[in-house]
C-alpha cells in the first residue's frame, strides 16, 4: 500500500470541475499513473476523512510540442509534454472537501 500523497498529486480546478463540485459533489484530481481505483479511493478517504462513492479514471498521453527555436531549425527534434492520469471522484451525500481556503 502506497502513501496517500504518493497516489494523489494535485486537484484540478477548472470551470467545469468547479461547477461539478458545487452541483454534483464530484471532485477531480491528477493521480499517479500506476494507481488503481481502489488505491485512489482509499487515499481520498484517508486524506480528507470523507466517504467515496465512485471513482472514474482517464489517461491522457503527452502532446508533442516544438520549442520556439526549433521553428528555425530544419532537423530539430520535437519535445513532449508529460502524460498523466486524472481521477474523477464522487463523494457520498453530505461530504465535502475543502481544496483551498477563501480569504
Amino acid at each position: 500500500m502506497r502513501e496517500a500523497y504518493e497516489v494523489i498529486y494535485a486537484p484540478v480546478v477548472t470551470e467545469k470541475s468547479s461547477d461539478q463540485m458545487e452541483s454534483s459533489n464530484i471532485y477531480t484530481f491528477i493521480v499517479n499513473e500506476d494507481a488503481n481505483k481502489i488505491e485512489i479511493g482509499q487515499a481520498i478517504e484517508k486524506l480528507w476523512d470523507v466517504t467515496v462513492r465512485d471513482v472514474r479514471t482517464m489517461r491522457y498521453s503527452g502532446k508533442t510540442k516544438r520549442s520556439q527555436m526549433a521553428r528555425l531549425a530544419r532537423n530539430a527534434t520535437p519535445g513532449r509534454r508529460p502524460s498523466f492520469k486524472k481521477a474523477v471522484i464522487q463523494l457520498a451525500e453530505g461530504d465535502h472537501i475543502e481544496l483551498y481556503e477563501a480569504g
